[in-house]
């Protein structure tokens, strides 16, 4: 799904801020997330350790992409897989529906992959005449509801157990339940026909040796397996930043990723992949495709302050932390990717016409940063970002200008921040005007330019000093 500008994401926006029951939703998720990260963490002595080594590896990879994908590449084809480079989403895209036609494919089961909903996957097979099933239990949800997953782990994170059990009442003729175990007894029965009856499987790749040539994909509902041994086809999708060098590396991300993700110690399945089935063998596809997909990523990599973004593992742990996201959540960005991680990505992969205004979509406040596995600095990459935008150009991405109020403002403060004299002149002066309109050390409502912030917040009176607010230190 790509983003479709900033008119469509501040009205979407400010839909889902009104919406109380959906911020109800997301909070109640929120802190049930942090609560098992906690746990998680609190038991696993070496976590922090382990973040710092992970990082470690992905600078690493980062550093090397170009010579890792090669030797992936080398070792993937030396066991019979078709590896496929796509430079953009309609590259990936033709190529997945081509062998699906080529080999008469009608109808497709894919595990959980935001590297296809990045590239419109599913749709594009429905233009083509095949049927594509999510598998995985919330992509199924969403995808019954015929809208996109709204988290990049918990795809049906805005919906209660009552929407979903009054959704498969509608869609599924079943008798109406809450009872989660009973609903996801009902999936579990309507999927597994159509696991046996597909043709191709499609899956992402959150890990690719390159030193062994293995693909790696963890999950915890089994769904992904069905997908990568049922069908006689398995096409694999990840971006290029997926690659790690060595096979001893992984257990550095197995270690932290679920419990970052979902509060476990690991994941329920790990797979690891490394081709269509030998002639002994008794399950698995008898053809395996990996589709190597850049959309915008070189351009990320050739920024040295964006491309540590490359460094995200997927894990979704940033949007659980943002204040804006769990007001808000991830529909409202209209993009694959929303929340912090979405914000910073998405201007590359989209383009900075349909996504330049998401950088902005954030309190800076480094929640993100904290909660990161391999700490991407992500405030750090927003300024970034949003300096380009306001800039309005530079580099190989298109920013579009800012408007002219917001860069004469820029500007203004960008010269006198150059002089502290200035500054402290300037919030004296501040100071001494606001203060009257103040009310038990804060203001209701600033003037001017300022009074969005007091539309849903109140504003701390300022000191006039170095003090603390409503007096002056001596």
């Amino acid at each position: 799904m790509e983003p479709s500008g900033p008119d469509a994401f501040y009205a979407a926006a400010a839909r889902a801020a009104a919406d109380r029951e959906l911020n109800r939703k997301l909070e109640n998720a929120s802190t049930r997330h942090f609560e098992h990260l906690a746990v998680a963490v609190s038991e696993f002595a070496p976590y922090q350790s382990e973040r710092d080594a992970a990082r470690r590896i992905k600078e690493e990879s980062i550093e090397r992409l170009d010579e890792l994908l090669a030797e992936l590449k080398q070792r993937l084809e030396a066991r019979g897989v078709k590896v496929f480079f796509a430079e953009d989403a309609a590259a990936a895209r033709d190529y997945i529906v081509r062998v699906a036609r080529q080999a008469g494919v009608r109808r497709v089961v894919k595990g959980k992959s935001m590297t296809t909903e990045e590239i419109g996957l599913n749709p594009a097979l429905e233009q083509a005449g095949i049927e594509a099933v999510e598998t995985d239990l919330g992509e199924y949800i969403v995808q019954l509801r015929r809208e996109p997953p709204s988290h990049i782990i918990t795809p049906a994170i805005h919906l209660s157990k009552e929407d979903i059990g009054e959704l498969f009442a509608e869609k599924l003729g079943t008798a109406y339940t809450s009872d989660p175990p009973a609903l996801t007894a009902v999936a579990r029965e309507r999927l597994r026909e159509v696991f046996l009856s597909a043709g191709m499987g499609i899956t992402g790749v959150n890990f690719a040796v390159a030193e062994t040539g293995t693909l790696v994909v963890v999950e915890n509902e089994g769904n992904g397996r069905f997908c990568t041994t049922s069908p006689d086809i398995h096409v694999a999708v990840m971006g290029i930043e997926k690659v790690i060098p060595r096979f001893e590396d992984l257990s550095h991300f197995l270690e932290i990723l679920a419990r970052t993700a979902t509060g476990q110690r690991l994941t329920a399945y790990t797979s690891f992949l490394s081709g269509p089935r030998a002639a002994d063998d008794r399950d698995g596809p008898r053809e395996t495709h990996l589709v190597v997909l850049d959309n915008g990523r070189t351009r990320m990599l050739a920024d040295p302050v964006l491309r540590e973004a490359l460094y995200c593992l997927r894990c979704g742990a940033c949007l659980n932390a943002c204040p804006v996201y769990r007001h808000i959540g991830g529909h409202a960005y209209k993009s694959a990717y929303p929340g912090p991680i979405g914000s910073i990505v998405s201007p590359s992969l989209f383009g900075a016409g349909a996504a330049g205004h998401l950088p902005f979509a954030s309190t800076l406040c480094g929640a993100c940063k904290e909660v990161c596995p391999v700490k991407i600095d992500i405030p750090r990459i927003l300024l970034h970002l949003r300096w380009k935008m306001t800039e309005g150009g530079g580099g190989q991405v298109a920013w579009p200008q800012a408007p002219a109020r917001v860069r004469a403002a820029a500007g203004w403060f960008a010269r006198a921040a150059r002089y502290p004299s200035m500054m402290r002149a300037a919030g004296r002066i501040g100071a001494f005007l606001l203060k009257p309109f103040g009310h038990d050390g804060y203001l209701r409502r600033m003037p001017g330019p300022f009074a969005a912030w007091t539309r849903v917040r109140d504003f701390p009176v300022p000191s006039g000093g170095n003090g603390a607010s409503g007096r002056e230190t001596k």
